[in-house]
């Protein structure tokens, strides 16, 4: 383990808020500063697309139960990933403005502590996926190993880690798919692809707008190595490019019908005209215009496919 995370700064002392009480207001405090960091807002990103891909995967026919321990399971694990980041993480995240509130830069939580906290989120979570399928949980703990292990300690050495990260970030919805059947068909991989590509386009423009605070921070990003950003709208058009066909896929495979298949290339069309433009015309404007369709992108292709399934 790395000296420099076991000499995370010990936690400070918090204001009490006057109205609650020095032992409500300290509770409340380090509550937040746990959830924060489970990084809620990527863990209910994971929580749909796990949930898209068990409701695919059963056809409806799946027990409630099992659903609800896989969606927890999944969490759980996602949140524990994230609490190793922002230890593993925490001299970086002080350098940017973006991460230097978080609470182990800011001295809230200990690096350890957030070691601790996130190795027995993940367990659990692991545990509870080998109680519906133990094959959901070897999923699982892979994407942990490579988010934590693997995507995390490259991201200050190599700009590929875009592209090492894309793949932890887009095995949620093979958990879900692997839950729900036990198996590992091209069904699973089909949107495995969508979210692996969608990734690219996305990281890409906030690497983009944010590219002094990654250069403060240290981490390796594409705009650092490319000022001009022409490498950076290139490839954030050509994967935007390649989703086009890969968006298809689960229609081609027998997973999801025409209203899909229909909806799928009207916003993967929209998502390459918005990466296109970004490439054509590189400004933190229209990265920004990208990174909006990015986020109305995933939800909505996905929303497609669980309305618009075929049957098993």
């Amino acid at each position: 383990m790395s000296l420099e995370i076991l000499a995370a700064p010990a936690p400070r002392a918090i204001v009490d808020d006057p109205g609650l009480g020095p032992d409500a207001r300290s509770l409340r405090a380090q509550a937040s500063d746990y959830l924060a960091l489970t990084k809620p807002r990527i863990v209910l990103l994971v929580v749909l697309t796990t949930a898209a891909g068990f409701w695919l995967g059963a056809r409806a026919s799946g027990r409630p139960e099992d659903w609800l321990w896989t969606l927890l399971g999944t969490a759980l694990v996602a949140a524990g990933a994230s609490a190793w980041n922002h230890a593993l993480e925490w001299r970086r995240d002080a350098r940017m403005r973006r991460t230097a509130r978080r609470p182990v830069p800011q001295g809230r939580i200990g690096a350890v502590q957030a070691l601790v906290f996130g190795s027995v989120l993940a367990l659990v979570g692991v545990i509870l996926l080998a109680a519906v399928r133990p094959l959901a949980a070897g999923v699982a703990g892979l994407t942990f190993l490579l988010y934590v292990a693997v995507y995390t300690p490259l991201k200050p050495v190599t700009t590929l880690n875009t592209a090492i990260g894309a793949v932890p970030g887009a095995l949620p919805p093979v958990i879900g798919w692997s839950a729900a059947t036990g198996s590992l068909g091209m069904e699973a991989w089909s949107l495995f692809l969508i979210v692996f590509l969608w990734q690219f386009p996305h990281f890409l423009s906030i690497a983009w707008v944010h590219r002094q605070d990654y250069a403060r921070g240290g981490h390796r990003m594409l705009p650092l190595i490319d000022p001009e950003g022409r490498r950076t709208g290139q490839q954030s058009a050509v994967y935007a490019l390649i989703l086009v066909p890969g968006a298809l896929l689960p229609a081609v495979v027998g997973l999801a019908g025409p209203v899909y298949f229909a909806g799928a290339l009207v916003l993967s069309l929209y998502y390459l005209a918005m990466a296109w433009r970004f490439w054509w015309d590189v400004r933190d404007q229209t990265a920004r215009a990208l990174m909006r369709a990015s986020f109305i992108y995933l939800p909505a292709v996905f929303l497609l496919l669980v309305l618009n399934p075929l049957p098993a």
